[in-house]
């Protein structure tokens, strides 16, 4: 039996055992396993093809839907996690299919995956959570962790525990200290941003009982999608007739459809015939058609999800520059839409606030003035997010700055947590 760290995030994926001592390992090193070839990465997404009535995850998803292969492309499974609609259906060319399976599928692939580049069984497993599912609703952020490890259950997992996912990347930070430091950690992911304040430090590495060791936790449900999302609302979608007057005075078209469209996890509920009939009622009650005639050419060819990889590179690419062109396909035409770093900052502001708003909230929890914080280690991939950062960092400007593995800490801190639960190796 092997126990493994799993860290199911809403963009990637990794998972982790702990090797067999040897020449190189000495007793005992924590690795992530290839997943997506020789990437330990795995992005987490599934594509159901409906030319070769086939399922693909990762990579291989998104390539084959931005490919044109006929099919459904589904991204942000996580984001069900703690909603209504994790026990809904949605349609695929045979049948329906509801999200609880959807997230069953990408495990199972994953667990596969694992056991083919470990040459064995995983039977134990710690799963990453963030620190809440749910903001404000403790019943829904239980039955939230409750539902995850039914599905992991259901893949094949026997004994099965969960880990905050800011303590996992703690555990992975502490693996290259050299004394005892007070951390604040940021993992700031594709769906969640969570914090811990954590004292770390060499001669509390062993210690059975870390309670006492963890100060504050802290999370919100904000995360590198919603930075998708409203960029997009507020560069794109404009030109897709958000915004725009309805021909009767003093009506707006309605915010929903925009909103579903600039969402991941909701691209897919514009893909039916009820939501094509109140696109042609909208054009025809519209004072500015052409803009929705666009709506309908996206909705109508299925290009919501290049619609938001296009957005999402064009917020990737502000990381580096001043602007970005975004990349827009109408379905049978398009155009390029330059985007400034001002204009990325002033749509995602409330975001960046609100996860400051939490550094603050994560202190005082703690008992902790910002002073006191030795070190601030970041990891997940939004914490390349300029604004993302120097909401975190002005809460703390005298602290240390350490860059984390963006897409591996919290995974390698998991199989970490697993090793010590468990115990075992490969």
């Amino acid at each position: 039996m092997t126990a493994c760290g799993l860290d199911f995030g809403t963009s990637n994926t990794t998972l982790g055992v702990r090797m067999a001592a040897g020449a190189d390992t000495g007793g005992g090193a924590y690795g992530l396993l290839a997943l997506d070839g020789t990437r330990t990465t795995l992005p987490s997404a599934v594509f159901f093809d409906f030319e070769a009535d086939a399922v693909t995850v990762g990579q291989a998803a998104i390539d084959a839907y931005a490919s044109g292969v006929e099919g459904r492309l589904m991204r942000s499974i996580k984001s069900m996690l703690g909603t209504d609609l994790i026990d809904a259906d949605t349609a695929l060319r045979k049948g329906r299919i509801t999200f609880r399976a959807v997230i069953a599928t990408f495990l199972a692939a994953v667990k596969e995956r694992a056991e083919t580049a470990l040459g064995g069984e995983l039977t134990d497993v710690v799963l990453g959570r963030p620190v809440h599912f749910v903001d404000g609703d403790p019943a829904g952020d239980a039955a939230a962790e409750e539902v995850l490890g039914e599905i992991a259950r259901s893949v094949g997992f026997r004994h099965i525990s969960f880990q905050y996912e800011p303590i996992a990347a703690a555990l992975d930070y502490e693996q290259q200290v050299e004394r005892e430091e007070l951390a604040l950690i940021a993992d700031i992911g594709g769906g969640t941003s969570d914090f811990s304040i954590v004292r770390i430090g060499p001669e509390r590495r062993g210690r059975a009982d870390r309670s006492a060791d963890i100060l504050a936790n802290d999370g919100i449900r904000v995360g590198g999608t919603d930075f998708d999302r409203d960029l997009s609302l507020a560069t794109a979608m404009p030109l897709l007739g958000h915004g725009s007057a309805m021909k009767r005075p003093g009506l707006l078209a309605p915010k929903h459809l925009f909103f579903d469209l600039a969402t991941w996890s909701k691209i897919n509920f514009l893909y039916t015939a009820k939501a094509m009939a109140d696109l042609e009622r909208l054009k025809r009650d519209s004072a500015t058609p052409d803009r929705i005639e666009r709506l309908i050419g996206v909705v109508e060819h299925r290009l919501g999800h290049a619609l938001a990889m296009a957005v999402e590179r064009t917020k990737i690419a502000l990381s580096d520059g001043p602007e970005a062109g975004l990349l827009l396909d109408w379905g049978g035409g398009g155009m390029t839409r330059p985007v400034s770093v001002g204009e990325l900052n002033e749509a995602t502001a409330i975001l960046a606030g609100r996860i400051g708003g939490r550094v603050r909230a994560c202190l005082a929890e703690a008992g902790t003035l910002p002073a006191e914080i030795d070190a601030v280690f970041l990891t997940g991939g939004s914490t390349l997010l300029p604004q993302v950062r120097a909401a975190i960092l002005a809460e703390l400007p005298g602290a240390r700055v350490v860059e984390g593995n963006i897409f591996g800490s919290v995974g390698t801190g998991l199989t970490i947590e697993a090793a010590r639960r468990f115990g075992g190796t490969a």
